[in-house]
């Protein structure tokens, strides 16, 4: 009799762990429905109230609207003026994708050759210089947003000597925002990706090393290959932190380049009297 209780118990525990995996699974699965659930009633309900007109947007909740729907497409149709909304909300969304996507380009870009070059390039002080970029990461970037605006725009000078030059090409054109964001993020950039590119196999490159080919060979064919998750998610995480954001676009960009993060400031009023014409602006943003 203890040989067959044994004998079941032994029987009987994967099966127990299987239920309890599967149960575990399913509880997890319901976790993470729920957490999208809730993460997505504030955007349904910027979208419900983009659709609701003034009075009820402002007296009443986004909740009820399904027990007296009213729905009118006027705030749509002014912030999409171009009458209402100075230049109209798509200019600005234009200005948004040329500050963004060149930014992210250019940090991306040379943030993954300082990576391949703190991981695979041996230099003397190269721990060192990786130690002061991650330094970099803890200093407040308003702290450098002033000294950046000066040296763009007026250059460095002791005295009467110059020591750097003003850019004054940069002036009326979107390069001075590519320029703050490129070196505001690449501390981040190069940190990631550095750990990224520093754990991809050693025997791989060696054996590209032994065939003969070279440092750009290896980051051509080999380690941007190998990097493109890291790089993508990079890609990713800088295009929607530059997209949204609005302090180095009020220092470095004027009002014909001002991105639609600024432009939904304005919308809004002064006061923030005029969100109700704010939720259809936003959604718009969002939505692209």
């Amino acid at each position: 009799m203890a040989a067959v209780t044994n004998s079941d118990t032994v029987v009987g525990e994967p099966m127990g762990r299987s239920v309890a995996a599967a149960l575990g699974s399913r509880a997890g699965r319901w976790a993470v429905y729920a957490i999208a659930f809730l993460w997505t009633i504030p955007t349904f309900g910027i979208l419900v109230s983009s659709f609701r007109p003034e009075k009820a947007v402002k007296t009443t909740g986004w909740w009820t609207f399904f027990a007296h729907p009213s729905v009118t497409l006027h705030n749509y149709s002014f912030v999409l003026n171009t009458k209402n909304g100075g230049d109209g909300l798509f200019t600005y969304l234009m200005n948004s994708f040329k500050i963004t996507i060149p930014a992210v380009i250019i940090s991306v870009g040379i943030a993954a050759i300082a990576a391949y070059a703190f991981s695979w390039m041996d230099f003397k002080g190269r721990d060192w210089l990786f130690v002061g970029v991650t330094l970099m990461l803890i200093v407040p970037l308003q702290m450098s947003l002033i000294p950046l605006s000066r040296l763009v725009y007026k250059g460095a000078h002791i005295g009467n000597v110059t020591i750097f030059p003003a850019f004054d090409f940069f002036k009326d054109s979107y390069a001075p925002l590519w320029l703050a964001h490129t070196c505001f993020g690449l501390p981040f950039c190069i940190f990631l990706l550095k750990n990224f590119m520093s754990g991809l196999p050693r025997e791989v490159l060696e054996s590209a090393r032994v065939d003969g080919a070279g440092h750009l060979t290896i980051f051509r064919k080999l380690i941007l290959p190998l990097s493109v998750p890291a790089l993508a998610s990079l890609g990713i995480y800088q295009f929607v932190y530059i997209w949204n954001d609005y302090l180095i676009a009020t220092v470095f960009a004027g009002t014909d380049k001002a991105p639609i993060v600024q432009q939904l400031v304005n919308i809004s009023g002064s006061r923030g009297q005029s969100w109700h014409l704010l939720t259809a602006a936003a959604f718009i943003s969002m939505f692209f």
